[in-house]
C-alpha cells in the first residue's frame, strides 16, 4: 500500500507528521507548566483556568477555529499584532496548523501530567531539599522521572489528536494542498472528487497505520517507565 501512495499523498503525510510533532513540541512546555500549577497550588480562580484549558474538548472543532481565524487572523486583534511587529502570519499556513494541533492536544496533555504530578509523593521533594539539593537537580532526579509516564502519555495522546485533526484546521487555515491539507483534509478532498474512492482508501488504512502505531508505541514506552522505576527487569 506504501508503494501505491502518490506523491501528493506522501505530502500529506509529511506535512501531517510535522504539523503534529511541532503541535506537541510547542505545548509541552506550557503543558508542563499548566498542569503543575492545577497540581500543585491552589488560587482563586483555579476552576476557572482549569476549565479553560479543558474548552477545546467540549467546543465544537470548527468553533474553535472560528474562535482561532477571528483571534489570529490578519484582521484580529492578536493576529494583526503579530503581522505588524513580528511579521508572524499564521493563518492559511502550516504554522498555523501546527497552532491549532498544540491547542486541540492541549487538555490531553495537561490531564495526562497533572495525573502523574498529583502522584509525586511530596515527603521526596522536600527530603532531597532539606539535604542540600538544589530546585534544578530536584526537577532531573525526583521529579522528571515520576512524571515520564505521564509525560510519554500526554505527548502521545496529544500527537494522535493532532493527527486527527479536522474541524478547526480546516476553519482557520483552510484545505490548501501542500501548505495545510493534513491526511484528514486530503482525505476529504478525495472523498469529495469523483473516482477519489481509491484515494480516500488508501487514507483511511494510513491513518488506522498510523494510530495502531502510535498507540503501541504509548504502550511499550510506559511499560519501559515502568520498569524502569518499580527496578523490573522483564
Amino acid at each position: 500500500m506504501i508503494s501505491d501512495l502518490t506523491p501528493a499523498e506522501w505530502i500529506a503525510l509529511s506535512l501531517s507528521l510535522k504539523v503534529a510533532l511541532t503541535g506537541v513540541i510547542v505545548s509541552l512546555p506550557f503543558g508542563f507548566g499548566i498542569a503543575w500549577i492545577l497540581a500543585r497550588t491552589s488560587f482563586p480562580g483555579k476552576i476557572l483556568i482549569d476549565g479553560l484549558v479543558h474548552l477545546p474538548l467540549v467546543v465544537p472543532p470548527v468553533a474553535t477555529g472560528y474562535i482561532l481565524l477571528v483571534s489570529f487572523g490578519t484582521n484580529g486583534p492578536i493576529g494583526s499584532w503579530l503581522l505588524s511587529q513580528f511579521d508572524i502570519r499564521l493563518v492559511f499556513t502550516w504554522q498555523g496548523a501546527a497552532f491549532v494541533a498544540a491547542i486541540m492536544g492541549f487538555p490531553l496533555m495537561v490531564r495526562a501530567l497533572r495525573l502523574s504530578i498529583e502522584a509525586i509523593d511530596t515527603g521526596l521533594i522536600q527530603a532531597a531539599r532539606s539535604l542540600g539539593a538544589s530546585p534544578t537537580r530536584v526537577f532531573v532526579t525526583i521529579i522528571l522521572p515520576l512524571v515520564s509516564p505521564g509525560l510519554i502519555a500526554g505527548c502521545l495522546l496529544a500527537f494522535s489528536r493532532a493527527l486527527g485533526e479536522f474541524g478547526a484546521t480546516i476553519a482557520f487555515v483552510g484545505n490548501i494542498p501542500g501548505e495545510t491539507q493534513t491526511l484528514p483534509l486530503a482525505l476529504y478532498s478525495a472523498l469529495q472528487t469523483p473516482g477519489g474512492e481509491q484515494m480516500g482508501y488508501r487514507l483511511v488504512m494510513l491513518s488506522v497505520i498510523l494510530a495502531i502505531v502510535t498507540l503501541a508505541a504509548s504502550e511499550l514506552l510506559s511499560r519501559a517507565m515502568h520498569r524502569r522505576l518499580t527496578g523490573q527487569t522483564s
